[in-house]
């Protein structure tokens, strides 16, 4: 074969491996040599994940139902809106090279735990993607908001990452899995009056470093965090988030206070504000 003729079968192979992300390749590294004959999208694989830690509990999908786990039922209209949401969050991840995202709001009981048990489940379903929940709103429960394990997935864990911050369990004691593939939760445990400093602590750094460093192709990491406008936890929390999501509650949320939540957010990943409860996206 000439010079000219080895060239061009070489550009030719890196203008197809370029096609692919650098997560597939590392997925499918003994192949790399052969992507000039591979469509990049058959690298895209459904993960399969058995559970040999993490205790597994059956949820009954009336539940689910009840306590407004949405994207669990495909045929409801709002699921395609999740879904949709699902996608720009993943586009932008990828854009940033992240794999966390940290959810908020300003005010208590504006829909962030809400949008986080839906993507989360949403996000889930995709095939190639593992989902880890992290219920980081450890402080004093109110009507608003207490632990998502037992609010949304009707599961009663008194244990969570609070034990884990105070030294009290390692973080494969607490994990659950809802009967949901690919979707793992770390509930809140008990509420905590020092939250802040345990979650800006070097502990929650090595687990947050260990958490995004072990599946980097296909997990994602979603933290529901508590209202910026009351506590300083979601401010700390950003600090290990590739992204961050706004919720607010349509008719409710005033100006004043999504301009001084985001001030709080200033210079941090804001990928965008989902509106909660819009009147025009019901039907």
């Amino acid at each position: 074969m000439s010079k000219l003729k080895k060239a061009l079968e070489k550009a030719k192979e890196d203008r197809t491996i370029n096609q692919c992300t650098q997560d597939q390749l590392r997925k499918y590294s003994d192949y790399t040599l052969k992507l000039n004959r591979i469509n990049c999208e058959s690298l895209r694989q459904e993960v399969q994940v058995t559970y040999s830690q993490t205790k597994v509990q059956q949820i009954d999908p009336k539940i689910l139902k009840k306590n407004r786990v949405i994207s669990y039922f495909q045929d409801n209209p709002m699921t395609q809106q999740i879904n949709m949401l699902r996608t720009q969050v993943l586009t932008r991840l990828q854009e940033s090279g992240g794999n966390t995202l940290l959810i908020t709001s300003a005010n208590p009981g504006e829909g962030k735990t809400f949008t986080t048990i839906n993507l989360g489940i949403s996000i889930a379903y995709e095939m190639d993607r593992t989902v880890l929940i992290v219920d980081a709103d450890l402080k004093t429960p109110s009507v608003h908001h207490y632990d998502f394990s037992s609010d949304f997935f009707g599961i009663d864990v008194d244990q969570g990452i609070s034990d884990y911050l105070m030294g009290r369990l390692e973080i494969s004691e607490i994990l659950l899995n809802p009967g949901i593939q690919k979707l793992t939760i770390l509930p809140a445990g008990q509420p905590l009056t020092n939250s802040a400093e345990l979650l800006g602590s070097p502990r929650m750094e090595s687990l947050m470093n260990e958490m995004k460093g072990r599946y980097p192709g296909d997990r994602v990491i979603i933290i529901d965090g508590p209202a910026l406008l009351k506590y300083a936890d979601p401010v700390v929390l950003s600090r290990f988030a590739d992204g961050i999501l706004f919720v607010s509650e349509e008719e409710k949320t005033s100006r004043d206070d999504i301009k001084r939540a985001l001030e709080l957010l200033n210079g941090r990943p804001v990928f965008g504000t989902v509106l909660n409860k819009s009147k025009s996206s019901r039907g």
